[in-house]
């Protein structure tokens, strides 16, 4: 599992290019719907960003925690036997597709998106009605509308969170990627312009999608060994 969260963490930190375009507009339109004097401070203005962050990374982990639950009952129903091993292919699979999309080999992994889209249409009108923000606790519930934004990487983090084999771990998956996005999202003007080009070098995104690539064979093959010496100590006694 801690392979796993080490590269949730990743996904989320080196998808910084996306979560620049998409996150930037959304903090854009949070910060000039404040008052002046807020906008104009940046101490004043940090509670508003940390609660808008804070509200997506809810959002996050309570769907990691929904998927991880309902995962588990599906494959229980499935392979109670073989389940937790269909489980772990299925996340090195979609682990391997990130690392894929971010290497830039798999563009078209990014479509997966289109699947909240339909959810998000329902969602959109509760988050506009939260603007202008007034408070930090407003601005976090605009962060917990918008954390379900279609977004091809949190999707395919969802996925994998459905197969983490219980709520716990499927919303600390969710957490880790969520807390993997904070410099990104967070650190507007001070960070973020070196974190996107940084992202944007092609040497780094290559050995990114190969660390992410290797992470997810290397787990897969470490719940695969030991189920099978498991089963086989089984079959021994």
């Amino acid at each position: 599992m801690e392979i796993a969260l080490i590269s949730a963490f990743i996904v989320g930190l080196f998808s910084a290019v996306h979560c620049i375009g998409m996150c930037g507009g959304i903090i854009g339109a949070l910060t000039f719907s404040l008052p002046a004097e807020v906008r104009q401070h940046r101490w004043r203005l940090l509670p508003y960003i940390s609660a808008y962050n804070l509200g997506r990374i809810t959002s996050y982990t309570a769907a990691g925690a929904l998927l991880g639950w309902l995962g588990d009952r599906l494959f229980n129903v499935i392979s109670p036997d073989s389940g937790h091993l269909i489980l772990q292919g299925i996340a090195s699979a979609m682990m391997i597709g990130i690392g894929l999309y971010l290497a830039g080999w798999f563009p078209r992994f990014a479509m997966i998106e289109h699947l909240g889209k339909p959810l998000w249409n329902r969602l959109q009108p509760w988050g506009q009605k939260l603007i202008p923000v007034r408070s930090p606790g407003q601005a976090w519930l605009f962060g917990v509308v918008w954390g379900w934004l279609p977004c091809g990487l949190i999707y395919s983090a969802l996925i994998i969170s459905g197969t983490a084999g219980d709520a716990l771990y499927g919303a600390l998956f969710m957490l880790s990627f969520g807390a993997g996005t904070l410099p990104s999202v967070m650190a507007a003007g001070i960070l973020t312009g070196w974190m996107a080009r940084l992202s944007r070098l092609s040497q780094v995104k290559t050995v990114v999608g190969l660390l992410l690539i290797v992470l997810a064979i290397t787990s897969f093959y470490l719940t695969w060994s030991h189920g099978h010496e498991h089963f086989a100590a089984g079959h021994s006694v």
